[in-house]
C-alpha cells in the first residue's frame, strides 16, 4: 500500500484528511504515494503545539542543542543516498543533485549547531555615569516556515537551522509537490528534538496562508513574487516579522575578454544546473558583439550535448521538470519567445523517452531583446535567452534593466570589469567568471527589489530575522 504523508503535530502523526497522489516527474505511472492535507484547524494546533514548547527549547542549554542540531545533521548526511533517492524520485533533479542536497542539507544543521555556541552578546559604556549597558538577543518566538519545491530539503534547512539555534520553534508547511522528501526530513527532526519543537503540516497554498496568517511571531518564505505578496500582507495583521525570497530573472554578462571555456561552462551550469528550476538560474545571456557568435556557437553545442533522462537513471544531466503544470507553463514561454521573435538555436518542445515524464531540452533562443516578455518575466525552467550589446556599459545597464535583484554575473579577464561590475550590479549576489548557482551557506543569501522582502538568510546575519534584541541597563548601586 502506497505511503500517506501527512502532518506532526506536537511529536504525533496524522494521516488523515484528504489525500493527493505523489507523481514522479520521470515516469507518470509511479506514484511515489499520497500526501494527506492539512486543516486549518490542525495548523492552529501545530502553531499552539509550538509555542507551548518554544519556551522550554529556548532554555534548553546551549551545549546540548548544539548536540541535537549536529545529530540531525549527522543523520541527514549519513541517510543522504537513501533520502536523495526519493527527492530525485518525486521531485526529478538528477540523483547527484539530490544526494548532494540532502548532504548539503546536513551541513547546514550542523554549521548551525555550531552557531548555538556562538551566542555572544555586547557591552557598551552608558552616557550616564555608573550604568552599565548589555545587548542581548533572544528568540523571536513561533516561526512559520514556507518552503518551496526546488530545494525541498536544502532550502528548509536553511531557515530551520537558525531558527531552531536561536531558541525559535517551528511551524513547517513545505511545498504540496515534494510531501515524502518532506516526511523523511520531519522524522529526522522528531527523532531528536523534543516534542512540539518542530511541527509540520502539508497542504497547498490554502494552507500557507493559513499559517502566515495566524498567530505566529514570524514568517519566512520562499516562493513566487505574487504569493509572497500574499504572504506579506497576511503575515503583518498579527505584526509578524516577515523574510520572503522570491523571484529573478538573472543574467550573465560575458565580456569580448572573456574565457571563452569559462563562460561557455559556467553559463551551461547557471542557465540548466536543476532543469533551470531554481532562483538563481541564468534566464539572460548578455553578450558582446565581438565573441557573440563565437559564443553563441559553443553553447549552443554544449546545451545539445547534455543529456535528458530519468532522475535516477545513470548518466542523467538534466532530468524532467516538476510538474505537468510546469512543464506547460515553460512549454508556453517558449511559445511566447517565438512569438515576440526571438530565434530558436536548439530545444523548444517536449521530449520523449522510454517512460512518458515531463522533459524538456535545454532551450536556448537568440536576437531577443531586454523588452520581451522572456526576458522580463521569470520562466523557471530550462531556457535562456541571448541577448547582444556593443559594450560593457551597455551590458551592465542591461542586466540592471529588471524589477528583480537576486544574482547577476560577469565573464571577463578585465579586473576594471569585474571591480566595476561587483560594485553597480543591483543584485544582492555579484559573481565574477562563476554561474549564478552554488552560493556558500555561511555568508548571507538574499537580493533586491521584487526579489527579496526582509533580513538575510544564512550565515550569522540569519540571527537578524530569528531573534530580538534587547538593550539592558543596570545601576550597580
Amino acid at each position: 500500500m502506497d505511503q500517506v504523508y501527512g502532518q506532526l503535530i506536537n511529536g504525533e502523526w496524522d494521516a488523515s484528511g484528504a489525500q493527493s497522489a505523489n507523481i514522479n516527474p520521470s515516469d507518470v505511472t509511479d506514484i511515489v504515494g499520497h500526501m494527506a492535507a492539512a486543516t486549518e484547524a490542525q495548523v492552529a494546533d501545530a502553531i499552539s503545539a509550538a509555542r507551548a514548547a518554544q519556551p522550554g527549547w529556548e532554555a534548553v542549554k546551549l551545549e546540548e542543542k548544539k548536540n541535537m542540531l549536529y545529530a540531525i545533521g549527522q543523520e541527514l548526511i549519513d541517510r543522504c543516498d537513501e533520502i536523495g533517492t526519493i527527492l530525485s524520485r518525486e521531485e526529478g533533479k538528477p540523483f547527484a543533485e539530490g544526494r548532494g542536497e540532502t548532504f548539503r542539507a546536513g551541513e547546514f544543521y550542523q554549521y548551525y549547531a555550531a552557531e548555538c555556541l556562538r551566542q555572544i552578546g555586547e557591552s557598551a559604556a552608558s552616557v550616564r555615569p555608573g550604568i552599565h549597558v548589555d545587548i542581548t538577543r533572544e528568540a523571536l518566538g513561533v516561526v512559520g516556515l514556507i518552503t518551496p519545491w526546488n530545494f525541498p530539503i536544502a532550502i528548509a534547512a536553511w531557515k530551520m537551522g537558525p531558527a531552531l539555534a536561536y531558541g525559535n520553534a517551528v511551524v513547517l508547511k513545505p511545498s504540496e509537490v515534494t510531501p515524502a522528501t518532506a516526511h523523511l526530513l520531519a522524522e529526522v527532526l522528531n527523532k531528536h528534538l523534543p516534542a512540539g519543537v518542530f511541527n509540520m503540516v502539508q497542504g497547498d497554498g490554502k494552507i500557507g496562508a493559513a499559517l502566515s496568517s495566524g498567530k505566529i511571531d514570524g514568517v519566512s518564505f520562499t516562493g513566487s513574487v505574487a504569493t509572497g505578496r500574499k504572504i506579506a500582507a497576511a503575515a503583518i495583521q498579527n505584526m509578524a516579522r516577515i523574510q520572503c525570497e522570491m523571484g529573478s530573472k538573472n543574467p550573465i554578462v560575458i565580456m569580448d575578454d572573456a574565457d571563452m571555456d569559462v563562460a561557455v561552462a559556467g553559463s551551461i551550469h547557471g542557465a540548466f544546473g536543476a532543469s533551470g528550476q531554481k532562483c538563481t538560474a541564468s534566464s539572460r545571456l548578455i553578450v558582446h558583439k565581438d565573441i557573440h557568435d563565437e559564443f553563441t556557437e559553443k553553447f549552443t553545442q554544449a546545451a545539445k550535448a547534455k543529456r535528458v533522462g530519468g532522475a535516477l537513471e545513470e548518466g542523467t544531466e538534466l532530468g524532467p521538470v516538476v510538474s505537468e503544470g510546469q512543464m506547460n507553463k515553460i512549454l508556453s514561454y517558449m511559445d511566447l519567445a517565438k512569438e515576440e521573435g526571438g530565434e530558436l538555436l536548439t530545444g523548444g518542445e517536449r521530449l520523449q523517452r522510454n517512460k512518458e515524464g515531463y522533459y524538456l531540452p535545454p532551450t536556448i533562443y537568440a536576437n531577443t531583446t531586454n523588452d520581451m516578455r522572456v526576458n522580463r518575466e521569470e520562466i523557471f525552467g530550462p531556457m535562456t535567452c541571448i541577448q547582444k550589446v556593443d559594450s560593457y556599459e551597455e551590458g551592465l545597464a542591461m542586466a540592471n534593466d529588471t524589477e528583480f535583484g537576486l544574482a547577476g554575473a560577469i565573464m571577463t579577464t578585465s579586473l576594471k570589469h569585474a571591480q566595476h561590475f561587483s560594485r553597480n550590479a543591483k543584485f544582492g549576489a555579484t559573481l565574477v567568471n562563476l554561474p549564478t548557482a552554488g552560493l556558500d551557506y555561511h555568508v548571507p543569501f538574499g537580493g533586491r527589489k521584487a526579489s527579496s522582502y526582509g533580513p538575510r538568510e544564512q550565515g550569522e546575519h540569519a540571527k537578524d530575522f530569528y531573534t530580538i534584541m534587547k538593550t539592558s541597563y543596570t545601576n550597580p548601586g
